[in-house]
């Protein structure tokens, strides 16, 4: 069977996460129905990361086999015709080799929270940013993230019903930016636990306001104990906003 790799946008807002549940619209089962609309038959798609009710993606990756060869143009158009109403959108369609599997085959996965800290709330960009209406100190942020880069358990911040087999993980990047009126927290790493990053950014807002010492992260990391994070940063500040594969051929 064919198989086309499709990078996906999308506002999380409306949805109960990317995957299909019976609580809520998802956006697998929006795209998948999407596909299926146009293509005739069933299809299942997977995705490179699956995101949190409210998590939104630039640069979501999954992969679905059809039953015959589509132009990839068609793909793309035909799913997006089906999902106007939605805030959805394929951004690209690709034939890809049956070996390429959007989660296994990534490389890097890359993420950003957006924190919007000044006192007026958000008019534009409600539901896409943490609103926090106290200046926070970006660059004491982002000192206190480089405790959290490399190899390390991350049991203290992951979520309780995290599915990883392991606490293991190797973050290769975490940046606190200013840029404009927002914060921007930039995560890259192969992968990530279940509310690894949003339990990241809720510890570096408790700096970022004076609540935390810097050198409280490291410490909290060491600790190995959920009790110990602060409290979640919202899904509504976070974007997958990239995945790294490597050379099809």
């Amino acid at each position: 069977m064919p198989r086309y790799k499709l990078v996906i946008e999308y506002d999380g807002t409306p949805f109960s996460g990317w995957q299909r549940q019976l609580n809520g619209p998802s956006v697998q089962q929006s795209v998948e129905e999407a596909v299926e609309a146009f293509c005739g038959h069933p299809v299942r798609l997977h995705c490179a990361g699956r995101t949190d009710a409210g998590v939104h993606a630039t640069h979501q990756v999954a992969h679905v086999d059809l039953d015959k060869q589509w132009r990839t143009d068609v793909v793309r158009d035909a799913s997006n015709a089906r999902l106007k109403r939605l805030s959805v959108a394929v951004l690209s369609a690709e034939a890809v080799p049956d070996t390429f599997d959007a989660r296994i085959s990534a490389l890097r996965r890359y993420y950003i929270y957006r924190i919007l800290d000044r006192r007026a709330q958000p008019a534009l960009d409600a539901g896409r940013v943490w609103h926090v209406p106290v200046r926070l100190d970006h660059e004491a942020m982002d000192r206190a993230a480089k405790a959290l880069l490399g190899h390390h358990d991350f049991t203290t911040f992951r979520a309780a019903e995290c599915q990883a087999n392991s606490p293991l993980r190797t973050l290769d990047r975490l940046d606190c930016r200013r840029e404009g009126a927002e914060i921007v927290v930039y995560a890259h790493a192969r992968s990530f636990l279940h509310h690894q990053v949003r339990s990241m950014v809720g510890c570096l807002k408790m700096v970022g306001m004076g609540r935390w010492p810097e050198n409280k992260v490291g410490k909290v990391l060491a600790a190995r104990d959920r009790s110990q994070c602060a409290a979640l940063a919202p899904s509504c500040g976070l974007y997958l906003a990239g995945v790294d594969y490597p050379p099809f051929g």
